[in-house]
């Protein structure tokens, strides 16, 4: 077993987590902790972490890239991930396996260099075609049954700063990483 800062994780994940090139993440439940907030004007908002956001950058800055793919469309992730400078931003997409399969053409990665973060049935073709699937520890429980590995924190609170401390702990950057958040 390997020890994080969150708990263990098995040997197997830890080997999977060192070869990870490509976080890719679905947004609703993931990044925010599922609920979308309609206000009488129309407006939508979500609540993003600022502890998701500082994870993201550490692990891009460690040469680790970041996609988005959701199925809704939303000006709220569009300038919220593009301020943190995700470049990856899929949104409005119904089959996320083909998306899936064009980023790793896009980028010239195989499965095994990809995870993807998810909480909901339609997460799983992607997670299960890529080297290491995650569930939030709030997913579906059908999603947390197909994971290779489930968060020790929920959507929407950091789960997201979870694995990309994981990553960077690989690679023995987790208490070197510099920046601020947000």
């Amino acid at each position: 077993m390997f020890t994080t800062p969150y708990g263990l994780i098995s040997d197997e994940n830890h080997q999977k987590a060192k070869q990870i090139k490509l976080l890719i993440c679905d947004v609703d439940g993931v990044f925010s902790d599922g609920r979308i907030y309609l206000g009488n004007q129309g407006e939508e908002l979500k609540a993003f972490h600022t502890k998701d956001g500082f994870g993201m950058k550490a692990i891009m800055q460690q040469g680790i890239k970041i996609a988005i793919i959701t199925g809704r469309q939303s000006n709220i992730v569009e300038n919220r991930m593009s301020a943190l400078g995700v470049t990856h931003i899929k949104q409005g997409v119904e089959n996320k396996l083909d998306v899936y399969h064009s980023l790793l053409k896009e980028l010239s990665l195989s499965p095994n260099e990809v995870s993807y973060i998810g909480d909901d049935v339609v997460d799983l073709p992607v997670m299960q075609a890529c080297g290491l699937g995650i569930a939030v520890n709030d997913a579906h429980p059908l999603v947390l049954q197909s994971a290779d590995l489930i968060t020790h924190t929920k959507g929407g609170f950091g789960a997201v700063r979870e694995i990309c401390d994981l990553f960077l702990q690989c690679h023995n950057k987790l208490t070197t990483t510099q920046g601020k958040s947000e």
